[in-house]
């Protein structure tokens, strides 16, 4: 007769490092998981992760020690450093929710004692001086067309319509931003994040490497006090940045060509179905392969309605859709690439920010009659950013605003496909990311038909959202 038992080890009662050797010894030990951890201290955990995980390299024993760090007033360029760890889960500080003071910006200490940094600190409070005076204008057009719902007060109304407008606003936004992100990982990814943090270009990265190597200490000493540079990233993106250092191709190229489909798995529909087929079948997968090439059309169809038929827009389709993949190199603002990253299932391979793509429009700001001041402040953005590409391709990322155009390659599967889709191309997902969203179904129905006709998206196009949202 089973005596099953179901509890949570509390964090309140043990330190993560003692509840990661619980977990771990329960592969050679009869004893419950409350006798295991009620028989350790903080001295034999220590000693367990030094033999084990350090000493053998059992890692994954790490991945039970969970801890949940904060990060405040960090750049927005530096999140993207910490978002970067795909096991890992995060909340960041919004830009279409909140908005910025005029301060709220970083200076790095690479531009200490440099003649460019007054600049920099200029056009940075330019660029805030501009966001800040664009929000009253797109915020009063915005009201004007809002239909006031029944006894709704100016404060209720503000706050129903405030993304409409801080939405479009945002686009003068430099990477240079601060915002808060709260981040929860274990101890195995918390240790790469560390080496690779440590090993990063960015002097500002480097230092929240080792703020966040001090804060893991206190809970899981063992677990990553061996976490230091790896000079394997440090001298590879040394020479990699020396021999290809991005060149002017392209300036001035804006939105043209802003999306290819590079590469795709031509035969993904029939390996799915194919897939499919062998999870609830008992023949090897060549000979599901093979049942399924002999199918005419309306047949795989069929198929492909029995997989996908019942699939509602808060159900994730059968893992079998990971059999086909996609490769897309897309350019996109900067906005729209702070929400494209989180999808970090994807393979993602962005460039370097620059100004040199061209920058997006909001139609919202011309329309609101800010289009001079919108374009003055980021072209004083673009001639910064020229000057402080001479002295440090890194650090003039800093001054690129939401607004300018960014390079990223992508690689991902249909699964991955339907979720990021669905969600993006969603009515209440920014317009930015929107547009992408609905490019991307579009060519992944023209390719594969048969499995993508259930995503569930709205009733408009990508161009629909291009015409309706920016200034071409």
């Amino acid at each position: 007769m089973s005596n099953r038992q179901i509890y949570l080890l509390s964090s309140k009662e043990h330190s993560p490092e003692t509840i990661a050797v619980a977990f771990a010894k329960t592969s050679r030990s009869p004893e419950s998981f409350r006798e295991i951890a009620a028989g350790l201290n903080e001295e034999k955990s220590a000693q367990f992760h030094e033999k084990w995980v350090v000493g053998y390299g059992h890692a994954s024993v790490a991945e039970h020690a969970v801890l949940h760090v904060a990060f405040e007033n960090v750049s927005r360029l530096a999140i993207e450093s910490i978002e970067s760890n795909r096991l890992a889960s995060y909340t960041e500080k919004s830009t279409r929710y909140q908005k910025w003071g005029r301060d709220n910006f970083f200076v790095p200490s690479e531009l200490d004692g440099h003649p460019l940094r007054d600049a920099y600190t200029e056009t940075c409070r330019l660029l805030f001086k501009t966001y800040n005076e664009s929000l009253n204008p797109a915020r009063t057009l915005v009201l004007q067309r809002a239909q006031r719902r029944e006894n709704e007060s100016d404060e209720a109304l503000d706050r129903r319509v405030r993304s409409q407008y801080v939405d479009v606003c945002r686009f003068l936004l430099p990477a240079a931003s601060l915002a808060n992100v709260g981040m929860t990982a274990n101890a195995r990814v918390l240790e790469n994040m560390i080496r690779k943090m440590l090993s990063h270009e960015l002097a500002e990265v480097r230092e929240i490497g080792e703020q966040v190597k001090a804060v893991a200490k206190s809970e899981v000493p063992t677990l990553v006090k061996y976490a230091d540079a790896a000079l394997y990233l440090v001298e590879t993106t040394k020479e990699l940045s020396l021999t290809l250092r991005p060149s002017p191709i392209g300036r001035g190229d804006g939105m043209r060509g802003w999306y290819s489909l590079v590469d795709y798995d031509k035969d993904g529909e029939t390996k799915v179905l194919a897939a499919a087929l062998y999870r609830f079948g008992e023949m090897p997968f060549d000979s599901a392969l093979t049942y399924v090439k002999s199918l005419d059309e309306s047949q795989r169809v069929q198929l492909a309605n029995t997989l996908l038929k019942r699939l509602d827009e808060h159900d994730i389709p059968l893992r079998e859709l990971e059999y086909a993949t996609y490769t897309f190199d897309l350019v996109m603002d900067q906005g729209a690439y702070a929400e494209f990253k989180r999808h970090r299932m994807m393979t993602q391979t962005p460039q370097l920010l620059t100004t040199r793509l061209g920058y997006a429009t909001p139609r919202l700001i011309t329309e609101a009659g800010f289009g001079f001041e919108y374009e003055s402040a980021m072209k004083s953005a673009a001639n910064l950013f020229e000057k402080l590409y001479q002295f440090d391709p890194q650090v003039a990322q800093y001054v690129v605003p939401n607004g300018y155009n960014r390079r990223v390659l992508a690689q991902f599967n249909l699964r991955e496909a339907y979720h990021f889709c669905q969600l993006r191309g969603a009515s209440n997902a920014h317009f930015s990311i929107r547009k992408i969203a609905h490019r991307i179904a579009e060519e992944l129905r023209r390719v594969h038909p048969a499995l993508t006709r259930f995503m569930h998206l709205p009733d408009e196009t990508w161009q629909s959202v291009e015409e309706k949202y920016f200034v071409k």
